[in-house]
């Protein structure tokens, strides 16, 4: 004799499942309503950029790590060459390749004359290297190094208070320098370097230069 289904249990079960799939699109959405919701935020025109430089992180930029979910840079304070305060506010509307850097750190001074060198090749009115000087003693001493290893083309700026590294540092998860981010025009972290790395060459630039490129 044939079995006869256990017709609530069935009934149960569909409308259990109905409830997990209705679930399911009221948290994810339909296709259309979670474009909408990747579109929201300061940094949504971000998010297509750091994709597409991704895949550039190799080689002398190996370590570049593009951000999967870009975020406003952090709001620092710094001193510019004149001695007054600045911060990255100041610099918008173009693409920054700020790095963190000190005297006593010797990876620091490896890369600075491959930054020294980019700056030279692609700076301009779209793009700017931002090399801060850290260090919060003998404050002559920076500036006068830059000079003595013909560092020319990088405009000095130092954090003689101190609090440019803690906060940039804090916002990226490092915790050494040098420490890299390249920040879009509009303010949002597209990426941090965690390291050095020989920025002048074609690695590096490609990278810039998609970091530069208009949106497809």
């Amino acid at each position: 004799m044939k079995a006869t289904p256990n017709i609530p249990t069935v009934i149960l079960a569909g409308g259990a499942l109905a409830a997990v799939l209705v679930g399911g699109l009221a948290l994810y959405g339909t296709g259309s309503n979670l474009g909408n919701l990747v579109a929201t935020g300061p940094c949504a025109e971000a998010a297509p950029v750091a994709a597409r430089l991704a895949p550039l992180a190799r080689g002398e930029v190996a370590a570049f790590d593009a951000s999967a979910a870009p975020k406003p840079a952090p709001a620092v304070v710094f001193k510019g060459p004149d001695g007054a305060p600045t911060d990255l506010a100041a610099l918008r509307g173009k693409l920054l390749l700020v790095n963190l850097w000190a005297t006593w750190c010797a990876p620091c001074k490896a890369e600075m004359p491959a930054l020294d060198r980019l700056q030279a090749e692609l700076g301009g009115d779209a793009f700017q290297v931002v090399a801060i000087n850290v260090e919060t003693r003998n404050l002559d001493k920076p500036p006068a190094w830059f000079k003595a290893n013909g560092i020319t083309h990088l405009t000095y700026y130092g954090d003689p208070e101190g609090k440019v590294l803690p906060a940039i540092q804090s916002a990226v998860g490092s915790t050494g320098l040098p420490t890299t981010m390249l920040i879009d025009a509009k303010g949002c972290t597209l990426g941090v370097m965690k390291g050095p790395a020989e920025w002048s060459r074609e690695d590096g630039k490609r990278l810039i230069r998609a970091a530069l490129a208009p949106a497809a």
